[in-house]
């Protein structure tokens, strides 16, 4: 699979913590910002997106999220990654089918406004400054899958 030999940032991070959704935005900061719950998708981001303060691999980033306490909780997994079928895993540009392409590529109102092949630090849209820590590095979400 080619997503154990690419890097991943804390970006990814998310655990599906039941925190109660509000009908006014879909993106909604929680426990004074340090998390974004997704009232559509009812899972919630690190607000940090460099959480691990290192790059690792596909195996060493689904250990080290199985492992997290933060936030006081310790359900933290990594997100889908899945291209737009849903069948394998993305390795191409736009795909919006999985959580973490939704969160991308989602509009003003699911997302962040990110466009393929331009760095999310430049090209977004105001959820994007829900988030703290984001690395330069990251083009697209297939860059990180």
């Amino acid at each position: 699979m080619k997503a154990l030999a690419k890097p991943l940032t804390a970006l990814v991070l998310l655990a599906g913590m039941g925190l109660a959704p509000t009908a006014q935005a879909s993106l909604i900061p929680k426990l004074g910002g340090t998390v974004i719950y997704d009232s559509v998708r009812n899972i919630t981001w690190s607000a940090n997106a460099n959480l691990a303060g290192t790059r690792m691999n596909w195996t060493a980033a689904t250990a080290w999220a199985a492992n997290l306490v933060y936030a006081g909780f310790d359900d933290w997994r990594l997100p889908t990654a899945l291209n737009a079928d849903l069948t394998g895993p993305c390795s191409q540009y736009n795909c919006t089918g999985s959580e973490l392409g939704n969160m991308f590529y989602g509009d003003i109102n699911h997302g962040l406004g990110g466009v393929a092949n331009t760095s999310i630090t430049t090209t977004h849209n105001a959820n994007y400054n829900l988030f703290t820590n984001i690395n330069t590095f990251a083009k697209n979400h297939a860059d990180l899958a």
